[in-house]
């Protein structure tokens, strides 16, 4: 009776756990879900996950769901990763981590990236999560007064700007709030260009250029990245330099950025689901944030908006487009 009775025990242990679950199979899968659109990125993660010995095919299997800022669809996406049986699910952006940390509170959760997920519920604290998820955090927000500073140091008598972000999008208010702030203590008038969809930006950029701005901060969000290439087009439109939170923004165009190195970010984030698969609970697994930041230049944006980026800012760039 005894032994019946520890067998038992041990049975429900291994429905409970997600580790002893993992290794009762013999390919992991892992599911990939993004808010936004498919990225080298990701390609990041998957080399790294290469690196620590997963060899797709044979030891572990991917499925990947990318919303393209389509955030209505992020909910099906998770119910059909969760009928896939994925092991782990990896998440970009915070709309994404809301959404799976939602359908499953059983399978772990590991976030590439994403702003505050403890105010958002998503972690009861950065030090110990508590709850299945854990992973990277790129504290956007955070970094919103050092672009307003940056701004600032490029056109000195900045007075007047806009702002255009994905209304809609829960990552960006925080990101907005920052901005607001910064700008206010900076005394620079700001134009809000709040869009619920790429073609309201037109209009957006011609009532922020009506409205007398000089320059323009464009919050990251899937919609906003996505619309990269007209944004930039945008801006040299109506003659205004734009500051940015990712890289590839100014290689699409625009004239400066400065934000998390997200290639890093999705590297760490590898290193989260191969501690996972190999047993340790997302729960007491620390949140972290980054640790690389690039401030990038395109100099023949700046050229062709008759722009001189003082060389104090040059010299403290990690990067030139040219």
């Amino acid at each position: 009776m005894k032994r019946r009775q520890v067998l038992i025990g041990i049975a429900a242990g291994v429905s409970l756990s997600p580790a002893l679950a993992l290794a009762q199979r013999r390919t992991p899968v892992i599911g990939l879900l993004d808010a936004g659109e498919r990225l080298a990125w990701w390609g990041n993660f998957r080399k790294q996950m290469h690196e620590l010995g997963y060899v797709e095919g044979k030891s572990v299997a991917y499925e990947a769901r990318y919303a393209r800022g389509k955030y209505t669809e992020l909910p099906a996406m998770v119910e059909d990763l969760l009928r896939k049986r994925v092991d782990i699910i990896v998440t970009a952006g915070t709309e994404a981590s809301l959404s799976a940390s939602r359908a499953t509170e059983t399978v772990p959760i590991v976030t590439a990236t994403g702003g505050d997920h403890v105010s958002r519920g998503l972690a009861l604290s950065l030090a110990k999560p508590g709850r299945n998820l854990t992973g990277m955090t790129s504290i956007a927000s955070e970094l919103t007064g050092k672009r307003v500073e940056l701004m600032r140091q490029m056109r000195p008598k900045l007075a007047r700007a806009a702002v255009v972000w994905h209304a809609t999008n829960v990552g960006s208010m925080p990101q907005m709030r920052e901005l607001e702030a910064a700008t206010r203590s900076a005394k620079i008038a700001l134009h809000n260009v709040g869009i619920r969809k790429a073609q309201e930006l037109a209009d957006g950029f011609a009532g922020a250029a009506q409205n007398g701005a000089e320059a323009v901060f464009v919050v990251m969000g899937a919609l906003t990245f996505g619309e990269r290439h007209n944004i930039a087009a945008l801006s040299l439109k109506h003659r205004l330099p734009s500051m940015h939170g990712a890289a590839e923004m100014v290689e699409a165009g625009g004239l400066a950025s400065y934000g998390t190195n997200y290639y890093d970010l999705f590297r760490r984030a590898a290193g989260y689901v191969d501690r996972i698969l190999k047993g340790a609970n997302p729960g007491e697994l620390a949140i972290e944030q980054p640790s690389k930041f690039d401030l990038v230049i395109n100099l023949k944006t700046a050229k062709a908006l008759d722009f001189a980026v003082p060389q104090d800012v040059l010299l403290r760039a990690t990067r030139v487009v040219d």
